[in-house]
């Protein structure tokens, strides 16, 4: 088919140097290794190949592959239409050890709306399938939902140097608490915190330097942001009667609407929250707003908790 086909063979072969790559490059900050996965080599017109993070984690995290197919989809788009909302499913685990393809469908181009579908692929299999609706700017009705009465992040501590100051065998502490992360994170309450509570707002801003002007990259930063976090909110409830390392955790679905133009240089907030869980599965939702109160995002997750069976 004209622009949507592809010889399997040269991508099978990049795939095998891709994965079988070394390098004895120094080290890149979290910030700048997420800033250069996010420019997506491009092997033909609706394909692109993605690499990996290296968060030293056995699955990828369900934010990168949704920002890198947010990407996917607004790099066949004109510059003209922004993204205002994705629904992805996660479908698969991510292996970390190979580069994710991706390949976008232009299901529609419409006047005011264009409408993108992504599937993230490894090893033949897809490991997400995202829709993406765009939209040229509009102007109408504007109201907004006011932001949490929270503490400024200059009151709070980093997350990290909390994590860090823990015992290392703190059963409530995630595995990514005590490493440093794309995003520096003051919460109001730690998640740690003992205390059976329903909402986590947390104070965000990308430790690196993001073109302002990239609207696609800012969209692709709010896109991975979102997802930080966001599934262990739903354990907040049963914080003191169920440990965190107990737990086996993953996105199921994700769902994020942009309300307004996102710039993640300074300070956001990321007021999280949990409405309900049941079936192993826990419902979560958030609103991102600037740090002049100005919704721009919000978000809903399910995912999976469920219990590790070689622990009590």
């Amino acid at each position: 088919m004209p622009g949507g086909s592809y010889n399997a063979l040269p991508v099978l072969e990049y795939f095998e140097l891709s994965a079988n790559a070394t390098t004895t490059a120094t080290p890149q900050s979290p910030a700048a290794k997420l800033l250069q996965i996010l420019a997506l080599e491009r092997i033909d017109l609706d394909l692109f190949i993605g690499q990996n993070e290296g968060r030293g984690t056995a699955r990828l995290f369900g934010g990168q592959v949704l920002s890198q197919a947010l990407r996917a989809a607004t790099s066949t788009v004109d510059d003209d239409r922004t993204p205002h909302s994705l629904h992805g499913y996660f479908l698969r685990p991510g292996n970390p050890d190979r580069p994710v393809l991706y390949e976008v469908d232009r299901i529609r181009d419409g006047r005011s709306f264009t409408t993108r579908r992504v599937v993230a692929i490894q090893d033949g299999k897809a490991i997400l399938n995202m829709s993406v609706s765009l939209q040229v700017s509009e102007t109408g009705m504007t109201h907004a939902q006011a932001m949490p009465n929270v503490p400024p992040p200059e009151e709070l501590t980093d997350d990290l140097e909390r994590a860090r100051a823990e015992p290392a065998d703190n059963p409530r502490l995630g595995p990514m608490a005590v490493r440093e992360r794309a995003f520096e994170m003051r919460s109001v309450i730690a998640p740690w915190e003992a205390g059976e509570r329903f909402f986590s707002p947390v104070w965000m801003r990308f430790r690196g330097e993001a073109d302002l002007n990239d609207s696609a990259l800012q969209h692709a930063l709010l896109t991975y942001a979102s997802d930080v976090g966001l599934v262990s909110t739903a354990t907040l409830p049963h914080i003191d009667s169920t440990p965190r390392n107990s737990l086996m955790m993953a996105s199921l679905d994700h769902a994020l609407w942009v309300h307004r133009k996102p710039q993640l240089n300074d300070w956001f907030l990321f007021a999280k929250r949990t409405s309900t869980a049941s079936g192993a599965r826990g419902l979560s939702h958030a609103e991102f707003y600037t740090r002049d109160g100005e919704l721009i995002a919000s978000v809903s997750q399910e995912g999976l908790m469920r219990p590790y069976k070689d622990k009590a």
